[in-house]
């Protein structure tokens, strides 16, 4: 199992983690992964990262689908992994309606076909076999619209792109795991109960068998982000794992369209999902917070004294060793819990 540091987006001001980064390149971590909502975004921190850095790759977990054009992604993505030597990784993400029609000012309809259409955009550009043509519901390359000026004509990248680049997608939804497992290397469950695999397998083997191209689980990458605080105080250490889940689970969409609050109904937690969302949602956030079970804490995170995450890191473990978990993508870890995953882990 390989082991990456998830440093997120930025609070009000922007600081990144360069102490944390370093070490985690000199315990033998694979990755860090940038972030980004409506403040920072994720490609100029890993442009920093991988300019600091000589081993660990960089990768964006994850750049949000329609904050930009496919060919701009793509752009972007094989300038980094060209001044890198190789060590960028692309990960993709759909975002949510109120961040994509708030902030971007673009429709969330049809997300799916968006991110499938991207990918397929991306591919194309990075393999050079032709200019670039495309007849998509969101994308049309080159631009034939009412609007245009019917000189638009099909392109091909001036730099050569790396097809060996890898690309990930963020998912939860039994289709967006699907399509992850069809198109990409691997994907992002926001936080994961290892002992829950069977949530994403059919999904996984289905979009899997839809490749066609002799693709299995050994080779696709389950890439959870698992929170992680050390400390002796067992509470005091899950009181930000749990407003972090009060946040997803009821503020990150509304009332009938929160992604995370159905998928914590699938791992258990139905009547407290309902809990949560409505304290949240009627602005008494406290109260959503304490609401977070412990035990929800315990599944999806690593909480409490070195000794506690030891015994915890088990079940981890396990999930490693039967292929269900191919990255443990840590956030919030210090530098001593750094060196206790990378004692545990690698």
């Amino acid at each position: 199992m390989k082991l990456g540091l998830v440093i997120g987006y930025s609070k009000s001001e922007f600081n990144l983690p360069m102490a944390e980064i370093l070490e985690a390149e000199r315990l033998g971590f694979d990755s860090v992964w940038t972030s980004e909502a409506y403040g920072s975004d994720a490609l100029t921190p890993a442009a920093w990262i991988l300019a600091r850095t000589t081993r660990i790759k960089a990768g964006t977990a994850i750049m949000q689908v329609p904050a930009r054009t496919p060919t701009s992604t793509a752009m972007s993505a094989m300038t980094l992994q060209s001044l890198s030597g190789g060590r960028f990784i692309l990960g993709l993400g759909p975002s949510g309606p109120q961040v994509v029609e708030g902030w971007y000012g673009t429709t969330y309809a049809r997300p799916l076909t968006r991110m499938r259409e991207y990918i397929d955009v991306i591919r194309q550009v990075i393999a050079r076999e032709a200019p670039v043509q495309y007849d998509g519901y969101h994308y049309q390359l080159p631009y034939r619209g009412e609007d245009s000026t019917g000189l638009g004509k099909p392109l091909k990248s001036i730099l050569h792109g790396d097809p060996a680049m890898k690309l990930y997608t963020a998912a939860i939804t039994a289709g967006g795991v699907k399509l992850a497992a069809e198109l990409a290397d691997g994907f992002f469950p926001v936080w994961m109960n290892p002992d829950r695999y069977d949530l994403f397998a059919p999904a996984i083997q289905t979009g899997l068998a839809a490749a066609g191209n002799g693709r299995s689980e050994e080779n696709f990458d389950v890439a959870p982000f698992v929170r992680v605080r050390m400390g002796d105080d067992l509470e005091a250490c899950r009181m930000p794992v749990k407003q972090e889940l009060a946040l997803y689970i009821g503020g990150m969409g509304a009332r009938d369209k929160n992604f995370y609050n159905d998928y914590a109904r699938q791992l258990g937690y139905e009547e407290d999902a309902v809990k949560i969302q409505e304290l949240f949602i009627s602005g008494r956030k406290p109260e959503a917070v304490a609401a977070v079970p412990d035990a929800l804490v315990d599944d999806v995170a690593l909480v409490g004294p070195p000794g506690r995450i030891r015994d915890y890191l088990t079940r981890w473990k396990a999930a490693g060793e039967k292929g269900h978990v191919g990255s443990f993508l840590a956030s919030g870890a210090s530098i001593k819990a750094l060196h206790l995953l990378a004692e545990e882990l690698l």
